[in-house]
């Protein structure tokens, strides 16, 4: 039985594993132990899917609590992927950002089908500046 809940503190140690166990490590600063301590630290939101004790998915994100909600990381593991997980990680991190916010994201590469299929609607018009 799955179970999610708010994991403010979320070990780094954690997050990495699930990482490298879905497809997001590709695109991650797996390699860089303190930005995934900053990441986490600073993140207002941390959503998580756990199988007993394992972690198996998780979302972060970053929120006014008003207006907009940015998930800026969502990840499963490839073995749990296709039950809903992710479904559910977007809908309780939505609730806990709260429901007035437009919740935002950018989508992977290989993600960008699954979206529209949960029934969230393409923006036409972001941009980006990749950092440093």
């Amino acid at each position: 039985m799955l179970s999610y809940q708010l994991e403010p503190d979320l070990t780094a140690a954690e997050f990495l594993d699930l990482l490298h166990r879905s497809t997001l490590a590709e695109r991650r600063p797996v390699d860089d132990p303190d930005r995934i301590e900053g990441m986490l630290r600073h993140a207002d939101l941390i959503v998580t899917a756990r199988d007993g004790e394992l972690l198996v998915g998780i979302s972060r994100a970053v929120t006014d609590y008003n207006y907009c909600t940015y998930l800026s990381d969502l990840a499963v593991d490839v073995a749990y992927q296709r039950q809903g997980i992710g479904k559910q990680l977007i809908r309780r991190t939505h609730e806990a950002g709260g429901l007035k916010t437009t919740l935002i994201l950018l989508s992977a590469p290989k993600a960008v089908e699954y979206y529209p299929h949960i029934g969230m609607t393409q923006h036409p018009s972001c941009w980006i500046q990749r950092g440093a």
